[in-house]
């Protein structure tokens, strides 16, 4: 029985990359009109657990739906080296699931559980076809498009013009780093010659501070700024690629 350790798992999560979507769910409830000073904080730090459990959920799902391919050309990762089983990444995967759809629960508005529902099923369909449809990189950044919605919808109701543009312009982001990381697999080396793809997910935070800055108060974008220095720091230790 593989005896499970705290690192591992962090690995499986890609915990390192929470960052960014700490600050996709700060830049959503800003541009949607429920800034923190609003007494709105609570509420998006409920939001920020509920969509990092749902990512860290997703992540553990794409390796166990990864784990024939992982054996053979990522044998570094979690399942294939032996530091997680199986069985414990699917508890794990059921666990992070649960808690942040029962977060989502605890929202100002219903209408965010119902979307959190949409986002669920997207992650489900992604990782279980990605490797066999190329075509799956739009359901990567339909998941990081409904980040947004997800917020909106569960702090206001609704979902403002500019939500939807900032979802989208994040979405398309989403899409050329996943075409930018898929490249690399054609490569001679098999990689980049530096880390490109960790500097991609490590800037994605910036988009969203920009966004906020423009929109809101050009301070946000010292919050973009740091969820990227943030997630640098933690690509250091665990693997966010």
């Amino acid at each position: 029985m593989t005896t499970l350790t705290l690192k591992p798992m962090l690995a499986l999560c890609r915990v390192s990359n929470l960052p960014t979507v700490w600050m996709n769910v700060l830049a959503a409830a800003l541009i949607a009109g429920a800034p923190p000073v609003s007494g709105a904080g609570p509420a998006i730090v409920l939001l920020a657990v509920a969509l990092s459990c749902l990512y860290c959920g997703g992540m553990a799902l794409n390796d166990l739906c990864d784990r024939q391919y992982d054996t053979l050309h990522q044998p570094f990762r979690p399942i294939p080296a032996g530091r997680i089983s199986a069985g414990q990444a699917w508890g794990a995967t059921a666990l992070l699931f649960g808690t942040g759809m029962a977060a989502l629960l605890l929202a100002p508005h219903q209408a965010g559980f119902r979307a959190g529902l949409l986002l669920l099923a997207v992650i489900w369909a992604y990782d279980y076809v990605h490797k066999a449809w190329t075509a799956s990189v739009l359901l990567m950044a339909l998941a990081r498009l409904l980040v947004y919605l997800v917020v909106a919808l569960a702090l206001t109701g609704a979902i403002n013009g500019l939500v939807w543009l900032a979802a989208a312009l994040q979405a398309l982001y989403v899409l050329a780093l996943t075409a930018v990381a898929r490249a690399e697999a054609h490569l001679p080396a098999g990689r980049y010659g530096w880390p490109l793809i960790p500097w991609l997910i490590a800037l994605m935070p910036v988009l969203d501070g920009v966004m906020a800055a423009f929109w809101v108060d050009v301070r946000w974008l010292g919050a973009g700024l740091a969820c990227a220095a943030l997630t640098r720091f933690g690509q250091r230790y665990v693997r966010g690629d």
